[in-house]
């Protein structure tokens, strides 16, 4: 069928982009870290001091405050370890020969986050630890608009590389320091979300960090923030004709970042560090081993990092910050606050392609900021999207269809008996490939398939003012479909509640394609319980092609037509209630080639076997 439609026509893709202007805002906390850091490169053991000031933007007076203590996870019997052991398809970053790498770490190799005092405004406080939570009795409620300080000592260790942060990971890299702090949990409309880590999602609060990290002075340090003090640490920052004011065996590296809601630091003693200033647009660093079997892709990666951020710039909207940061760590690719930490012995393709969507996370997690755990399709599935788009054109990849991919992987779930509703907290699902899928899949195809819905430009149009309207505001599902309806005038509550809250299937049939007179009668039928409009490509016995719409009732609208090359004729609204819908084609049934229920693709249709009519040869 796919070679039929493909001979047919060509997928619509011109997208056009638009200005928005601004919504009301939502409260939001704020917080501001004072941290001040020094780690023993050689027993991975770490202590420091934290100064936070609290701003309680709620309504609420508060009580109780509570943290998260990441590398808490990454101990025997920890949550994480026991989900580790208990899911059915484990992630196999996690396990070895079989078992849990977390299971077999020794006292040395394990990490932790203790907090060792910690006073509000002077005062002691309460607190004990929940695995990796730090619950904390405040000795005074902060009152609605008020604020507190808390100082902490704190120390920590850190744990062999086993999930996104830790030590020397599989290609040799010191310190990847992500979670590594103890981070106050979000406070929003819905109350605390101190989840327990298991290695999922994330939730943060915004606010300014300063942040002092002292280590050996061999080490490069690379990640979120601006280095206040480059003239100090070297390494490729300072400025040029300046001397560096290096002494002693330590340096201390200090970092300031404004309006963030994390903060990652990768170091490592061999690490080659590279500048590109961008025209219009941040200075981008890199940092990666001083290997040969990677530096030649590294040098290419640059470039193609340019034009990404050219390209989220032009379909997103204006990245806000004065720096980027792709660096050699972790374990595959995990975005961060300015940065990335990313994997980096790869073919080219894989490289740009994991640059690609962690930079992607940089609007869509780290500015947009949905609480991910409630909404991880609002972020990985939106990331997704805006990836394969770019990809498709930075790396002119040519694909008829950007998203064949996610459409693959959704067809897969649904024919598994494994999918749930993408309302499902992202720690609740029973499998890593249906949480997958599900956020990364179901949650591109979201997007894709409203531009079938609401007409691509529209859909792009959607996307600018969305970010535009909502950035620093951790948006809701229901934020993204009210943004749609405004820009494209329809009523779309029906395709959040089926497509995000269900999992109910799109499934529509050529039932009959019959004569009628000197006519044609074509009736359609649902099968699936979602609903849909349909776009109807028509071709005649001499290869002439137009098309049929039948918007969805419900919708209230209609979207302009997608091909604009084809005449379109637009049929009566199909009301979601009916089973069958028929209408009649003024030719005789002899002059009908071919009939195709959506020829872009775009819809998630579960059976596409039905979807299409072809009379005898």
């Amino acid at each position: 069928m796919k070679k039929i439609i493909v001979f047919l026509m060509t997928i619509c893709s011109g997208i056009f982009f638009a200005t928005s202007q601004n919504n009301s805002s939502y409260w939001q906390q704020h917080v501001d870290y004072t941290m001040d850091v020094v780690m023993d490169v050689k027993t991975f053991q770490y202590s420091g001091t934290q100064k936070l000031v609290y701003t309680n933007n709620s309504p609420d007076e508060l009580k109780r405050v509570y943290y998260h203590l990441y590398f808490n996870a990454f101990q025997p019997g920890s949550d994480m370890d026991v989900r580790l052991q208990n899911v059915k398809d484990p992630d196999k970053r996690m396990m070895e020969d079989g078992k849990s790498r977390i299971a077999s770490l020794s006292e040395s190799e394990m990490g932790y986050i203790h907090a060792t005092s910690l006073t509000q405004d002077g005062q002691p406080v309460a607190f004990h630890e929940e695995g990796t939570i730090l619950v904390v009795d405040l000795a005074s409620p902060i009152p609605s608009g008020g604020k507190t300080t808390l100082d902490m000592k704190f120390e920590g260790q850190v744990p062999l590389q086993i999930r996104r942060s830790g030590r020397n990971n599989a290609e040799g890299i010191a310190l990847s320091m992500s979670q590594w702090y103890p981070k106050l949990s979000e406070y929003d409309y819905e109350g605390w979300h101190p989840n327990p880590y298991i290695a999922r999602e994330f939730h943060g609060v915004w606010g300014d960090f300063d942040v002092k990290l002292t280590l050996d002075k061999d080490y490069t340090v690379g990640g979120t923030g601006y280095l206040q003090n480059p003239n100090e640490v070297g390494h490729g920052y300072e400025r040029p004709g300046s001397k560096v004011k290096t002494r002693g065996k330590t340096i201390t590296w200090h970092f300031k970042a404004p309006n963030v809601h994390d903060f990652m630091w990768a170091a490592d003693p061999d690490y080659i560090h590279d500048t590109v200033e961008m025209a219009d647009g941040p200075t981008l660093h890199f940092y990666y081993k001083n290997d040969p079997e990677i530096i030649e892709n590294w040098k290419k990666l640059q470039p193609k990092t340019e034009a990404a951020m050219a390209f989220f710039n032009k379909n997103i909207g204006k990245y806000p910050y004065d720096q980027y940061s792709v660096v050699q760590g972790g374990d595959g690719g995990m975005e961060y606050a300015m940065s990335t930490l990313i994997t980096g012995k790869r073919t080219f393709s894989s490289l740009v392609g994991v640059m690609v969507h962690e930079m992607a996370h940089s609007w869509f997690q780290h500015v947009l900021a949905t609480n991910e755990s409630k909404h991880e399709w609002m972020d990985e599935g939106f990331t997704s999207f805006i990836s394969s788009l770019c990809m498709n054109e930075i790396m002119e990849q040519n694909k008829e269809n950007p998203f064949e991919n996610s459409y693959k992987g959704y067809y897969a779930l649904v024919n598994s008996g494994l999918e749930k509703p993408q309302t499902t907290h992202a720690d609740r699902y029973a499998t890593n490939f249906a949480y997958g899928i599900a956020a990364y899949s179901k949650g591109s195809i979201f997007l894709s398939q409203l531009g079938y819905v609401i007409g691509q430009d529209k859909l792009m149009e959607a996307i600018r003012k969305y970010y535009e309207d909502f950035k620093f505001k951790h948006p809701v599902p229901n934020d993204i479909k009210r943004t749609a309806e405004k820009v494209s005038g329809m009523e779309l509550d029906w395709y959040l509640t089926d497509w995000t809250q269900t999992t109910n299937t799109i499934d529509y049939g050529i039932k009959s394609v019959e004569a009628s007179e000197d006519k044609t009668k074509v009736v359609l039928e649902r099968i699936g319980e979602m609903p849909m409009p349909l776009d109807i490509l028509i071709v005649d016995a001499e290869g002439n092609q137009e098309t049929c719409y039948v918007p969805l009732r419900m919708m209230r609208g209609e979207k302009e037509n997608p091909y604009s090359n084809l005449k379109r004729t637009v049929l009566k609204d199909w009301s979601w209630t009916h089973p069958t819908y028929e209408f009649t084609l003024n030719v005789p049934i002899d002059d009908v080639k071919v009939i195709v229920l959506d020829p872009s693709q775009l819809m998630a249709d579960v059976n596409e076997e039905n979807n299409v009519y072809q009379s005898d040869p």
